[in-house]
């Protein structure tokens, strides 16, 4: 099922780390994250666009494609300090939801079974039905939480006549038996959608939403503290889901349905770093990147960051728990001593 490649434009890895052939175990058996490209917006019910979301996200940089990126916060490098390969686009055909899924869920299954994180480039968030289910069925149904980054709660039940698409996967996830409801922790929710009914079904479900009007009445810091505590509680994993619209379209123009109001970038980027740096994050996809909508690569070079913003985090927690050290972000980069 996977294209080993770009399914569009050139032929790249993310940020020139080494590639791997997911139809050769060899290749990434001593991987820790293997990257994973999902082209696909056939689940859009807006703008579409997202099927060049990875493409983007592996391109756009202004610093030269070599395998490297030193956070100088978390006095790590992603891209070094973790065995990270590319293993291509999974080749997704818009025009026939299910069969794309089945095929991407099989190949992030495979990623698991490795030992190794999958972090997949979407494509629209219909993906996150694939990739989420893809873990859990390695890992066990109902074994992992979901961490939820986006505007919008994906909630919904049949749009346009079918169970799948973008608006619906979180309710497919639950519904699966694949991620428990009340170990769904989504963050950012805001704008006018879904109703009364939808809202009844997330609340028997046990979820827990926080809408941006807590995150700023409350702030950003308690909300994830208490969504994380949550999110370990009877779980043996996270899964961390970032939808790019979660941030105001000031900050992320190039998405298909933006909501004014949103995170900031700074905002996602602190939140992501603190998710991967205190959870045990089994996974992690960035969607809904449309580049046809974006302006300056301003959306783009986001995603770009969360992915390395992940990565460095995942690195800087591995590296505390194998040195016995704890980050501090407090300390400052240079204080004019040696």
């Amino acid at each position: 099922m996977a294209r080993y490649g770009a399914q569009y434009g050139p032929d790249i890895t993310f940020l020139g780390v080494p590639r791997c052939d997911l139809t050769d175990s060899s290749s990434y058996a001593d991987a820790d994250v293997v990257i994973v490209g999902a082209p696909f917006d056939g689940g859009t019910s807006y703008r579409p666009g997202t099927r060049f979301g990875p493409q983007a996200i592996r391109s756009t940089d202004y610093v030269g494609h070599y395998g490297s990126r030193p956070s100088l916060a978390l006095r790590t490098d992603g891209l070094k300090d973790l065995k990270v390969y590319d293993a291509g686009d999974v080749e997704m055909f818009s025009g026939d939801v299910v069969k794309s899924l089945a095929g991407l869920r099989a190949e992030v299954a495979k990623v698991v079974e490795a030992g190794a994180i999958p972090v997949i480039l979407g494509g629209d968030h219909a993906i996150v039905f694939a990739n989420a289910s893809g873990v859990a069925s390695v890992l066990g149904d109902g074994r992992i939480s979901m961490v939820h980054f986006d505007a919008h709660a994906d909630t919904g039940d049949i749009d346009f006549g079918s169970l799948w698409g973008h608006g619906q996967p979180m309710r497919r996830l639950i519904e699966s038996g694949a991620v428990r409801g009340d170990r769904f922790l989504q963050l950012g929710l805001r704008g006018y959608w879904p109703g009364p009914e939808v809202l009844k079904w997330m609340a028997e479900q046990r979820m827990r939403s926080y809408e941006m009007t807590e995150i700023v009445e409350r702030g950003l810091t308690e909300c994830l503290t208490e969504a994380f505590t949550i999110a370990t509680d009877d779980c043996d994993g996270v899964f961390l889901s970032v939808d790019i619209d979660v941030c105001d379209p000031g900050h992320a123009p190039g998405t298909g349905t933006p909501e004014p109001g949103g995170l900031s970038a700074r905002q996602l980027l602190d939140a992501v770093r603190r998710t991967c740096l205190e959870l045990p994050v089994v996974g992690v996809d960035v969607v809904e990147v449309s580049p046809p909508y974006d302006h300056a690569d301003i959306t783009a070079a986001l995603a770009n960051r969360v992915v390395l913003e992940a990565l460095s985090a995942i690195a800087r927690r591995r590296q505390d728990e194998r040195d016995g050290t704890t980050w501090d972000p407090r300390q400052p980069l240079l204080d004019g001593r040696l």
